[in-house]
C-alpha cells in the first residue's frame, strides 16, 4: 500500500515469535460467574468466525454507544437540571446503551475462548484485543458522563471529570505497565465489577430516567461525588497497591525482567506527559476549553492515551524497550502555544477539532499498519481463519 509503514522493528517481530501468553485471573466475579457464562455462550459461535472479528464487533458496539450519545447529547446537558431548555434523552437510549455494553463485554470475554477452541491463539489476537480496549477505556467514561450531565448540582463539572477520566485510564494502563515489568498480566478484580455495574446503571436509568441520580445526601454529598469518590477509593485500595506489590515481588523473587529503576518506570513518563499536557491546556486555555467542549477534549485525551498504551502493549509483548515520548505530543503542545498567543476562542476550538481528527487518523494508521505487518509476519489473516471441521 502507498501509505503503508512498518512500525515494528525486527526486534519487535523476534520478540513476538517467542511470546508466550501468561495471565492470572483471580477475580471472584470473573471465575465463578462470567467465565462459566462465556464458556456457555462461545459454544454457539460458529468455528469459522475469526476471534479478531468477534473482538472488532465488540469494539464497534462500544463505538456505536458512544456515537449515539455524542449525537444526542454532545454537550452533556440532557441530564443536567441547570439546562431545562435541553430535552432529556428518551429512556430507550439507556436500554440501547445497556444492550450494546453487554454485547461488547460478552464479545470481549469470548474472543480468547474462540481462539483456543479454533486453535488460532497467537500474539496478534492479544495485541488486537488490548489495543482496542485501550480506546474504549476513554469512550466508556464519556458515555457514562451523559447519565449524570456536566452540571455541578448533582454531578461533577468537566474539570473534575477530567481527573476522573485520568483515573480510569491510569487503572487500564497500570495493568500493562505491571506486565511490562513482571511478564505476567494480573487481571484486575475491578474490571468485571465495573462493567457489570455500568450495565446495571444503564438499565436502572432506562427504567427511572436520569432524574433518579439527581439527589443530595446530608452534607451536600451528591451522586456525582459518590461515583467520583468510589472510583478513586477503589483504585487506591484494590488496584494501585496490588500492581506495585506484584512488581516488588517480581524483583524480590527474581521472576520478572529485573529492569533498573529508570527503565522500569520508563512507560510512566509518556503517561504523565500526556495528562500534564492536556491539564496545561485546561489551565491556560483563553476560552476555557474544558467548559466549551469537554467531549472533544476528552476524546483527544483518550486517543493520545490509546496510542501510548498500544506502544506499551507492543513493548511488553515483544520484550522490547518502551517509548517514553509520543510524537502526538508535539502538535498538541503547538496548539496550546498558538491558542495562548492568539487568545481567540475560534482559533483554539478549531485547533482542538483538527487535533481530534489528526490524532485519530494517525492512531488508526498506526494500529492498521501494525496489524497488517503482524499478519504478513505470521502469514495469517486478521478477520478470517481456515475452515475448521466440527
Amino acid at each position: 500500500m502507498r501509505f503503508e509503514r512498518e512500525y515494528l522493528t525486527q526486534q519487535h517481530l523476534d520478540g513476538f515469535d517467542h511470546y508466550k501468553y501468561n495471565c492470572k485471573d483471580t477475580g471472584i466475579l470473573s471465575i465463578y460467574v462470567m467465565h462459566p457464562f462465556w464458556d456457555w455462550v462461545v459454544q454457539y459461535c460458529p468455528k469459522n468466525i475469526a476471534p479478531n472479528l468477534i473482538t472488532f464487533v465488540g469494539f464497534l458496539c462500544t463505538v456505536a454507544m458512544y456515537l449515539m450519545l455524542a449525537i444526542m447529547d454532545y454537550n452533556f446537558t440532557a441530564s443536567d437540571p441547570d439546562h431545562p431548555e435541553v430535552a432529556s434523552l428518551p429512556r430507550w437510549t439507556w436500554f440501547v446503551c445497556a444492550i450494546l455494553l453487554f454485547l461488547a463485554y460478552t464479545l470481549d470475554g469470548i474472543d480468547g475462548k474462540q481462539a483456543r477452541r479454533t486453535g488460532t491463539s497467537g500474539p496478534l489476537g492479544e495485541l488486537f484485543d488490548h489495543g482496542l480496549d485501550s480506546y474504549t477505556a476513554g469512550l466508556i467514561p464519556a458515555t457514562m458522563y451523559s447519565i449524570f450531565g456536566k452540571g455541578a448540582r448533582y454531578s461533577v463539572p468537566p474539570f473534575r471529570m477530567f481527573f476522573t477520566m485520568c483515573n480510569v485510564l491510569v487503572n487500564f494502563y497500570l495493568t500493562h505497565f505491571e506486565k511490562y515489568n513482571t511478564g505476567v498480566m494480573f487481571l484486575p478484580w475491578g474490571y468485571d465489577f465495573t462493567m457489570c455495574g455500568m450495565i446495571i446503571v444503564f438499565l436502572i436509568t432506562g427504567v427511572g430516567g436520569s432524574q433518579l441520580w439527581q439527589y443530595s445526601l446530608p452534607g451536600g454529598i451528591t451522586n456525582g461525588m459518590l461515583v467520583e469518590l468510589t472510583l478513586y477509593i477503589s483504585s487506591v485500595i484494590t488496584n494501585w497497591p496490588i500492581v506495585f506489590h506484584n512488581i516488588y515481588r517480581s524483583y524480590k523473587d527474581k521472576t520478572g525482567y529485573l529492569r533498573s529503576f529508570s527503565e522500569a518506570i520508563r512507560p510512566l513518563i509518556g503517561l504523565v506527559l500526556c495528562f500534564s499536557i492536556i491539564f496545561l491546556w485546561i489551565m491556560v486555555s483563553p476560552s476555557n476549553v474544558i467548559e466549551n467542549d469537554p467531549r472533544a477534549l476528552f476524546f483527544l485525551l483518550g486517543t493520545i492515551f490509546s496510542n501510548i498504551s498500544c506502544r506499551l502493549i507492543v513493548a511488553q509483548m515483544s520484550s522490547t524497550r518502551c517509548d517514553w515520548f509520543n510524537w502526538l505530543f508535539l502538535p498538541t503542545v503547538l496548539a496550546i502555544i498558538v491558542s495562548g498567543i492568539t487568545r481567540w476562542s475560534s482559533v483554539e476550538m478549531s485547533l482542538l477539532y483538527l487535533l481530534c481528527i489528526g490524532t485519530s487518523i494517525s492512531h488508526i494508521h498506526y494500529g492498521t499498519c501494525v496489524v497488517r505487518q503482524m499478519c504478513r509476519h505470521f502469514r495469517i489473516n486478521c478477520f478470517s481463519i481456515p475452515k475448521v471441521s466440527d
